[in-house]
């Protein structure tokens, strides 16, 4: 069979890069037991476990269960100015709603978009009905700080707050990717609703190339600040906190999302179970050479920092 007849995954997999299947069969099914999915897969859940084990996490305000907590809970926002809301079972970024103040009594997007306090509590309702959680199942609603982007990505990105995608495999950190939201993406990180994925190097920190939607860019679309040669700061901190999460889950492949917030430094927002793979080509590099380096490594570091000093080795 021609080249040209081929799959595209077919040929960027011998060029390294890895295809759903694979991940799947390979990665996902052996490393990641059934058992143990709720850790993550529950956002309040994997607060508990990570504030437990002495990591930063964004503050919870409070936890909304049933319709009858919802307007009590509603009245108490105004006084905030600055939350987040999110489902408990949700996943990329679906109910996610970001205030980032008030404005003549209605509630600031990050877009910049207005709402009124009948469309929070509309809201909250829905995450409770299920509308964004794994399978529609009834669901709980989390309502808690919003992280302030470090400044460094307040000057690429003003709309939102940034995050750090990075790949844990075995513990080991193998890939890192800056998240930086856009006016399309409504000022969430999530790169199928239009935000910029900049690959990281796990050796120094360091952002290179850029997608969004797919295609390789330079500038990020709303302010046309260059995306590349930045220097990521706490990134030591960040790769270790990302390696902590092996242990707090007993999962072997996971996409750990940390924000940097600019008073209160590195957060662990939530794990992934499942995460994507577009993280290969904002790196332009793909996952297979280095996962199967950690697997030719006879023995890895017990404690988390030598773990996350690994990864400088597979840059």
């Amino acid at each position: 069979m021609g080249w040209w007849r081929e799959s595209p995954w077919r040929r960027l997999e011998a060029a390294g890069f890895l295809g759903m299947n694979r991940r799947n069969g390979d990665y996902l099914a052996p490393g990641n037991p059934r058992g143990r999915y709720p850790l993550v897969d529950d956002k309040l859940v994997t607060k508990q476990l990570a504030q437990a084990a002495g990591m930063a996490v964004p503050e919870l305000y409070a936890v909304v269960e049933t319709e009858r907590q919802i307007h009590a809970q509603a009245s108490l926002l105004p006084s905030r100015g600055e939350f987040v809301i999110k489902p408990a079972h949700g996943s990329g970024g679906l109910g996610v709603l970001v205030i980032d103040g008030m404005r003549e009594g209605r509630y600031r997007k990050a877009s910049g978009a207005l709402l009124e306090q009948g469309a929070v509590e509309h809201h909250l309702s829905n995450i409770l009905a299920g509308l964004y959680s794994l399978g529609g199942q009834p669901d709980r609603a989390l309502i808690e700080y919003r992280a302030h982007s470090d400044p460094l990505f307040e000057g690429i990105a003003p709309c939102g707050v940034a995050d750090i995608r990075i790949l844990v495999y075995r513990g080991v950190p193998v890939m890192a990717m800056l998240r930086l939201p856009t006016g399309q993406s409504d000022g969430k990180s999530n790169l199928h609703r239009g935000a910029i994925g900049v690959g990281v190097s796990l050796s120094g920190g360091r952002t290179g190339s850029a997608i969004r939607h797919e295609r390789w860019i330079d500038v990020h679309p709303d302010t046309e600040r260059p995306l590349s040669g930045l220097s990521v700061p706490h990134w030591e901190r960040m790769l270790e906190l990302a390696a902590q999460c092996h242990d707090l889950t007993g999962l072997e492949y996971i996409g750990v999302d940390i924000v940097l917030d600019r008073t209160r430094g590195p957060l662990l927002m939530e794990i992934n179970a499942r995460p994507g793979l577009a993280i290969q080509l904002a790196n332009r590099a793909g996952l297979l050479p280095r996962l199967k380096r950690v697997d030719s490594w006879e023995s890895l570091p017990v404690a988390a920092a030598r773990r996350a000093r690994l990864a400088r080795e597979l840059d």
